[in-house]
């Protein structure tokens, strides 16, 4: 009998830590800044500089890496770690998300296949 896939434990970790991370942030939602202008969230604080990452074995071909992200709660900054994706059409590309700044403060831009 057979044990679970490389890419089916990958799955399976993803898939805890985006739950674990879903669960502990959600209660600290509330904390930042009401939306303003366009629906953003700003928070007051810049963001850590990001962090450096050990990536495992791609767990195929047509994976991609996105890299890991500073995510804010109402206590502060949590680190959000990198994934492997697969783009969602053949020629589509990762535009990495990324922390801005206006005169209301720091807010995040999504990430997306573009």
């Amino acid at each position: 009998m057979k044990g679970p896939t490389t890419e089916e434990l990958m799955s399976k970790r993803w898939t805890i830590a985006l739950f674990s991370f879903t669960l502990a942030t959600t209660p600290m939602a509330g904390c930042a800044s009401a939306p303003a202008q366009g629906g953003r969230v700003y928070v007051r604080e810049g963001p850590p500089a990001i962090r450096r990452e050990v990536i495992v074995v791609r767990p195929g071909a047509n994976y991609v890496y996105i890299r890991g992200h500073w995510g804010y709660g109402g206590s502060g900054y949590a680190w959000v770690p990198g994934r492997w994706d697969r783009p969602e059409g053949r020629r589509h590309r990762w535009s990495e998300g990324h922390w801005a700044h206006d005169r209301n403060g720091w807010y995040w831009i999504e990430g997306r296949w573009r």
